[in-house]
């Protein structure tokens, strides 16, 4: 196989992740805090015995998370909660400290209150919400003050960072911070009752896809152009003078 097909090969190898990526999209277009995400093309310059020297292979290793918000959706309860900012709630899982944009929470059988998966949530000081069983009321404010029949508990540890590509995703709701400065939330506002969507545009990824899909077919076509001329090549040189 020659340089100009590894070339192509590592194009197919990075769309077909691209493909994957919007096809994650599309089936989490309706969960609730999903980010969409992407991969990013970079140049791979790759060290050649011939002229020029070196050969430009195509890369797609890193994934690019959108992280604009989506819209709140009112749904009533108690424990729901959505942001409105670039905040994130605090939550504290096997693996360490994780953050979310998924605001569904429940309480836990030991009081805590919990993500779905049953990681507790953490507040303002890195501790876990302890909510009272016999609270009559909960009430949570914009800051993500808890007050429980009156009782104030303390508030849901909502953070914000300056530069979001710190950000590492560990899943399609979590991403880990890593060694990136945490500092509370001063613009984003918690929303009792409410729980914010995916951000995915369904038109757009399968735009994407259709796009996706096109030039995974092109590079194919030329794969295929490139196998029929070395076979040309072979079969000439193999004549006999």
């Amino acid at each position: 196989m020659d340089n100009a097909a590894y070339v192509a090969l590592t194009r197919q190898t990075g769309l077909l992740k691209a493909m994957q990526a919007a096809a994650h999209n599309i089936a989490n277009i309706s969960t609730t805090g999903y980010r969409g995400e992407g991969v990013i093309f970079t140049e791979v310059l790759v060290d050649h015995d011939g002229p020029p020297g070196t050969i430009a292979m195509s890369s797609a290793r890193v994934r690019l998370s959108d992280m604009r918000n989506a819209a709140l959706t009112p749904t009533g309860g108690t424990l729901d909660l959505g942001l409105d900012g670039p905040g994130f709630f605090t939550i504290d899982t096997p693996q360490g400290l994780r953050l979310t944009r998924t605001g569904a929470f429940t309480r836990s059988l030991a009081g805590e209150m919990v993500t779905l998966e049953g990681h507790p949530v953490l507040d303002d000081g890195g501790a876990p919400i302890f909510l009272p069983p016999d609270a009559s009321t909960i009430s949570i404010s914009t800051d993500g003050t808890i007050d429980a029949g009156g009782q104030i508990l303390g508030r849901i540890g909502v953070v914000e960072l300056g530069d979001l590509s710190e950000l590492t995703r560990q899943s399609g709701l979590l991403f880990d911070p890593g060694i990136a400065p945490l500092e509370p939330a001063l613009t984003t506002r918690v929303v009792q009752g409410s729980l914010e969507g995916s951000n995915v545009d369904g038109v757009l990824e399968m735009a994407r896809m259709i796009e996706i899909h096109r030039a995974y077919e092109l590079n194919a076509t030329f794969l295929d152009r490139e196998d029929q001329r070395i076979r040309a090549v072979i079969r000439t040189l193999g004549q006999p003078t």
